[in-house]
């Protein structure tokens, strides 16, 4: 994916419950997307190790990410996904630092077709998905009103 990147880079869009689980993104490009997380008390489950919410959450925004990231070079204007189908499969307990991959396998005009795994900081596979998401420009909602992607706020130059 390109130059070894020494930090986290910026969601191109706001995302509150994955910013409140302290997901990073380090990869957002070609298809392909990584997310990373240093696990806490917050994340566990009751064997003390990563609970599936985490690793299935791990998946399906590294998934969405490499499904949008065909239009990273204008993130203003990609459109977002919308999980339509996921199906995860966990292999080991997850813990310490892990990291999820994200690849589009195929995408049509409005659909993406993806697959993603979370490693432990071993290296081990932990979990692995496939998934298929819908790209909208908004969503729609009740009295047939569409709301909009939550851009990140511009910051001052």
């Amino acid at each position: 994916m390109g130059a070894e990147v020494t930090a986290p880079l910026a969601f191109p869009l706001h995302i509150p419950f994955v910013e409140e689980l302290g997901l990073e993104l380090w990869a957002f490009a070609d298809g392909k997307a990584e997310l990373r997380v240093d696990l806490e008390h917050c994340h566990l489950n009751s064997w003390a190790v990563a609970h599936g919410g985490v690793l299935m959450t791990m998946l399906d925004v590294a998934m969405a990410h490499a499904a949008r990231s065909v239009n990273n070079h204008d993130p203003e204007q990609a459109p977002g996904v919308a999980t339509i189908e996921m199906k995860t499969s966990f292999m080991r307990p997850a813990e310490g630092r892990l990291r999820a991959l994200g690849t589009l396998l195929h995408r049509t005009t409005t659909m993406a077709f993806t697959e993603g795994s979370v490693f432990d900081e071993e290296g081990r596979l932990c979990a692995h998905a496939t998934g298929t998401f819908k790209y909208l420009r908004g969503l729609p909602t009740s009295g047939r009103h569409a709301k909009p992607l939550q851009r990140k706020p511009q910051e001052p130059a």
